[in-house]
């Protein structure tokens, strides 16, 4: 079992189905992503301030898929932003995942009061005209931020990992991303766990003889959305990528769609300005 590709604006492909690592505890993320690995993943997705990358990249050496098989995701830190320390702050990266390339890098967040995104962004565009980097995106971004970006750099990012979910399906910037040519990536696509015991997604699931996981998983792909669910159960870890088998109907589309309220469980990416680790 394979998960589908997504081909991007660079002629890169990346798995549309990913294991995301978020707040998995270190002690914990050697062992997640290594049953993931044996499941089928080929794509995993961590972050500089996860702090968990370490574990991820022993996950991967160890697991002796080679290295062109399978689309490793960092993630820059908002307090590593700027055109030298991005650099320094990507080479501890890949010295923590211990590897020679990486398929995606993105800025984790704008922070548009920072101002300092277009500067990491053309130090990201110098990493990959090096080589060390395939396709290079950013996380969290909103229209007005892309636009900043674009404009000053050329550089339409690769993809946008945004919190996506059927609470907040971000329509308007999935149909800015289509225009633009850039790959709309959900984190939090089971609503951070919230969604799953939805009376709605509950009953489409029922119905299918599916879990309420597979049934988002599935709306998020019907959407065209790349997804990066994560657990560190493995019977969920495996569940969660059995979903290429199934079609949810036009009318079941619906009725998930319908939950939309606007509500964010993460922070607003116009005001959200942490740099701490």
């Amino acid at each position: 079992m394979t998960a589908p590709l997504v081909t991007l604006n660079d002629g890169n492909a990346i798995p549309q189905v990913g294991f995301g690592v978020f707040k998995i505890s270190p002690a914990d993320t050697e062992r997640a992503v290594a049953t993931a690995l044996q499941v089928g993943y080929r794509h995993i997705d961590t972050a500089a301030a996860y702090g968990n990358e370490r574990e991820t990249g022993r996950a991967v050496a160890r697991s002796g898929i080679p290295r062109d098989q399978l689309y490793l995701v960092t993630k820059l830190w908002n307090a590593d932003q700027g055109y030298d320390s991005t650099l320094q702050a990507f080479d501890a990266s890949m010295h923590r995942l211990g590897l020679d390339y990486l398929d995606l890098y993105l800025i984790h967040w704008p922070l548009p009061q920072l101002g300092k995104f277009v500067d990491t962004f053309t130090a990201f565009a110098y990493l990959r005209d090096q080589g060390r980097i395939r396709s290079i995106g950013v996380s969290n971004f909103e229209p007005e931020h892309l636009k900043v970006l674009i404009d000053a750099t050329g550089i339409v990012p690769a993809v946008n990992q945004i919190e996506l979910h059927p609470r907040l399906p971000q329509t308007e910037l999935r149909e800015l991303h289509t225009r633009l040519g850039i790959a709309t990536e959900a984190w939090g696509p089971l609503g951070q766990g919230s969604l799953v015991t939805h009376p709605t997604i509950t009953a489409v699931a029922e119905g299918r003889g599916r879990t309420p996981a597979q049934v988002l998983i599935r709306w998020h792909l019907q959407l065209g959305n790349i997804i990066i669910p994560k657990s560190a159960n493995p019977t969920r870890i495996a569940s969660n990528f059995d979903v290429f088998d199934f079609q949810l109907s036009a009318t079941e589309m619906a009725s998930i769609s319908s939950l939309e309220d606007g509500t964010r469980l993460g922070p607003n990416p116009r005001h959200f300005n942490f740099t701490g680790r």
